[in-house]
């Protein structure tokens, strides 16, 4: 997430049929590119249509050195919320994701009080609409609550990564969204052999019926798995159609229970 894409071109056709097909919920970051991702998404699709919602996050920068780095701090956090609306585009932002940067794509504990303060201030100045949290543990997420709503939490989960479970279960009863990153593993997708078994029964990918099992899940759950091929866009709306057996769900859950993650 460095620099422009090698087919801007084809980015911006990848977001203008999936708001076509029916997507409304993007997710983004000032921090991808830097800058360039957002400026992608306003060429693709500014003016945005009616009931289109834009996620981003806040809580990192990338210096010329393409590192990652914290930016959390209350001046960091009020520029990143500028820094959006100006490549957006916009006046306000639909969602910010507070996204604390703990080790790699890994939970640190820790008060985030301070952070989530600052964007419900912004929020009371019309800068933000909805406040959620990315990466966070279920402590952070009562202390966030103690402080502003919270409509959603993005952190990692898939089929072979649960650690979340409770906090799904918990989130889905007060009504937050819950959206995994990472749905299909990152940066070392999925790969098992029951997964690719149950895609060979149904005729689909084992992709999709990792997409497809997120979707069963929980109600609450929302999906964002990335794509910059139209090809595969196409293949990730076709998951949500896929029905699962609750024989076939039994027999996915098993890969997490078998301690199953990645083939690397």
């Amino acid at each position: 997430m460095w620099g422009p894409p090698k087919d801007p071109n084809g980015a911006v056709a990848v977001l203008r049929e999936a708001v076509a097909a029916g997507v409304n919920h993007i997710d983004t970051a000032d921090y991808y590119g830097p800058h360039i991702t957002n400026q992608i998404i306003r060429r693709a699709l500014h003016p945005y249509p009616t009931g289109l919602v834009i996620v981003t996050k806040l809580g990192a920068r990338r210096p010329p050195d393409k590192s990652w780095q914290p930016a959390i701090s209350p001046q960091d956090l009020t520029a990143g919320v500028h820094d959006n609306l100006r490549n957006l585009g916009l006046d306000a932002l639909d969602i910010v994701n507070y996204r604390v940067m703990g080790s790699g794509h890994g939970l640190e504990e820790g008060s985030i009080a301070e952070q989530v303060m600052v964007l419900a201030d912004l929020r009371r100045k019309g800068l933000i609409r909805h406040i959620g949290l990315s990466n966070v543990t279920a402590a952070q997420v009562a202390e966030a609550q103690a402080i502003t709503d919270v409509v959603c939490v993005q952190n990692n989960y898939n089929l072979a990564h649960r650690h979340d479970d409770a906090l799904i279960d918990d989130l889905a009863r007060l009504g937050i969204a819950y959206v995994p990153f990472f749905p299909l593993g990152g940066f070392t997708p999925l790969q098992s052999s029951t997964l690719s078994s149950v895609a060979g029964r149904l005729g689909v990918t084992p992709m999709q019926v990792a997409l497809a099992w997120l979707l069963h899940r929980s109600p609450n759950i929302l999906l964002i798995p990335g794509t910059s091929s139209l090809a595969h866009l196409r293949e990730n709306l076709a998951a949500g159609q896929l029905t699962l057996s609750p024989q076939t769900l039994a027999e996915l859950d098993g890969i997490a229970a078998a301690g199953v993650e990645v083939k690397h």
